[in-house]
């Protein structure tokens, strides 16, 4: 099914297969079925197959799915099967945390650069980077011709930076900034803001 008849939701889904999936690998386990997955994630085993049959048939009906098989494939349709570069914008203690994350190139993502607007930080090191100013963002991304940025500023910055992203040929955006962007169409963007979430979950509280 071409991705853009696909909804966003199931897409959202899928990279929680893949981690689950991943984890039984590392287990040592070859084979599941749509209940051990279920199970593991708190969706139905109607959903997943639901989900699953909008991309192809991976599974036969009383065997299950071989792991390593179906990770392959739901690697190939996140495009996660290859490594994408990544600039990051934002070097104060949230932007140097995820310079430092180890978690991303075995999943599909490599940071190249970190970028940072404050001019004492220019040439100071995070982890294996060397904090770059951000005069020549633009020109230096576009050269690059990297699609993906995360962006760790404060929100009363991030819509600016995320328009110099867009001008330097960016479409996928992950913002940690507390804000909601406005982009062209074309690009995506992802929010992370724990105070979300953690909202979310207060709800469910007793009083």
């Amino acid at each position: 099914m071409p991705a853009n008849k696909v909804p966003d939701i199931v897409v959202g889904r899928l990279p929680l297969y893949l981690r689950a999936l991943s984890q039984m690998a590392r287990d040592g386990k070859e084979i599941t079925s749509s209940q051990e997955l279920g199970g593991r994630l708190g969706i139905s085993s109607a959903q997943i197959r639901k989900d699953l049959s909008q991309f192809g048939e991976f599974g036969k009906q009383g065997t299950g799915y071989n792991i390593n098989f179906l990770m392959e494939q739901l690697k190939r349709i996140l495009k996660v099967d290859r490594v994408w570069d990544i600039v990051l914008v934002g070097a104060g203690d949230l932007g140097t945390a995820v310079a430092n994350y180890r978690g991303f190139v075995d999943r599909g993502f490599r940071i190249t650069a970190i970028y940072d607007n404050d001019p004492a930080k220019a040439g100071q090191p995070v982890g294996q980077f060397l904090i770059r100013g951000t005069g020549n963002l633009t020109e230096e991304i576009r050269t690059q011709k990297i699609k993906v940025a995360m962006l760790a500023v404060p929100a009363s910055e991030a819509q600016e930076v995320s328009e110099k992203l867009v001008k330097a040929g960016i479409e996928a955006i992950m913002c940690y900034a507390p804000t909601s962007l406005f982009v062209p169409d074309n690009v995506r963007v992802q929010y992370i803001d724990p105070v979300l979430h953690l909202q979310h979950m207060t709800y469910y509280l007793p009083e």
